[in-house]
Order: C-alpha cells, then sequence, then structure tokens
C-alpha cells in the first residue's frame, strides 16, 4: 500500500527565456525568475558576439540595472553598498557565459537587470530589450511530500529552488538512512532536491507523522509531513 500526501509546490512565474538578435549579437537569459527573499539564485545567461579574424583576449562584462553596476568580471571594481559584497560573475566570459549569482536577495532586487559586453578590440553591446526581472516571495512554499509502505518506509521531501551553488539543507524528525539529490528540470534555472528517508519501521512507527524540515540559503525554513500506515496481512 502507497500513500501519498501532495502539498502546494511553488507557483513558478515568467517560464519563458528571452533569446534577442540583433546585428550577429545573441543572448539567452530568462525573463523572469521566482525566488526567495534572504536566499540566492543563479542567473544563467549565455550571448553570442558578431564574428571577426581579430584576435581577442580583452573582455569585460557587467550587470546593471538601469546605470546602476551590480555585478562585473572585474572583482576589484566597487559596488554600491547595496550590491556590495552580494554579487558576482560566475561564467566565462570568452566561452559566452554571462552567468552571475545574487545573494541575501531583498524585496528591492527586482531590477529589470541587463547585461552589457566590452570586447576592446572589437565591438560592444548592451542587451537593453533582454531583461532579466526576479519576483521575490517572502514565504517558503511546503514541500512536495511521498510516503511508500513496504517492507521498509521510504518518505521523500521535495523543493525547488534557483540556487543550485547553495541548495537546501534537509533535516528529518526521525532515524534512518538519508540520500539527498538535486536535477535540473526542462529550463535551466529552476531546480529540484529531494531529500530520501528509509528505514525499517517498528510498531510504534506508523500512523504517527514523519516531519521534513527545509531550509534555505538565508535561513528561511519550511516544513511537510506524511504518515505511514501500516499495510494489511493477507
Amino acid at each position: 500500500m502507497e500513500l501519498k500526501l501532495w502539498l502546494p509546490i511553488l507557483i513558478v512565474f515568467g517560464m519563458a527565456e528571452s533569446l534577442g538578435t540583433s546585428k550577429d549579437w545573441s543572448i539567452k537569459v530568462p525573463s523572469k525568475i521566482p525566488v526567495l527573499q534572504g536566499s540566492c539564485v543563479d542567473i544563467p545567461c549565455r550571448y553570442k558576439y558578431p564574428k571577426t579574424k581579430k584576435i581577442l583576449n580583452r573582455w569585460r562584462g557587467f550587470w546593471k540595472r538601469g546605470n546602476t553596476l551590480v555585478a562585473s568580471s572585474f572583482p576589484s571594481l566597487k559596488l554600491t553598498d547595496e550590491f556590495h559584497k552580494r554579487t558576482r560573475m560566475s561564467g566565462y566570459l570568452q566561452s559566452g557565459n554571462c552567468s552571475w549569482q545574487l545573494f541575501g536577495v531583498r524585496t528591492t532586487d527586482t531590477g529589470p537587470f541587463h547585461f552589457r559586453i566590452e570586447l576592446p578590440q572589437h565591438k560592444s553591446n548592451s542587451f537593453l530589450k533582454n531583461m532579466v526581472t526576479l519576483n521575490v516571495f517572502r514565504v517558503p512554499a511546503p514541500p512536495v511530500m511521498t510516503v511508500a509502505v513496504q517492507d521498509k518506509v521510504t518518505a521523500t521531501c521535495t523543493v525547488t529552488h534557483v540556487c543550485p551553488s547553495s541548495p537546501p539543507k534537509f533535516s528529518w524528525n526521525h532515524y534512518g538512512k538519508r540520500e539527498t539529490k538535486s536535477k535540473k528540470p526542462a529550463n535551466k534555472w529552476l531546480w529540484k532536491t529531494t531529500s530520501t528517508l528509509t528505514f525499517t519501521p517498528e510498531e510504534s512507527d506508523f500512523n504517527k507523522p514523519i516531519i521534513c524540515t527545509v531550509t534555505f540559503f538565508g535561513r528561511k525554513t519550511t516544513k511537510g509531513s506524511v504518515i505511514p500506515v501500516k499495510k494489511k496481512s493477507n
């Protein structure tokens, strides 16, 4: 017998990606990303520039909100107090990767943000038509829970998030073998992490809630529970 308890999962906004092209310039970024306040977000970005026979060895990448610089490929470049020590460019510009990270997300971090690339030996471009907006929410959704009862009890606890570099942590109120795995679904910015608890049940374990607590980067938490029911004998 298998009992499943499904709890609401995070409502995902703006799953469409922004793909822009102009005179051989192109960029692929998500248009909207939902992110938990206080947590972090990895914003994927890929770009291409017009072909050239010139030898390029200088690359400058910048992420901006209007005229405000929020991240750059120069770690020593001073940012405003608002973004100081909260962002970093994580992509390798030479290979067309313009990804960046934002930590300690605030309600004011909605953007919109755009990327600018400068190739001093070639050309430069600001992708003003391909903005990224963050939908910042305050309360994390409860995890999706399942439980299966065979010779052993197997319970799973699943959440989605947008920060694979700092994934959520799981804890259970029951002993047993614990395993955590992350995977990326169809889109390129939303991640799914699942914790699985497996144990051999005793009589006292049935009809009692198994509780999973999830702690996100930034220390916000959410909980879910399932109740294992003993299989009936034939």
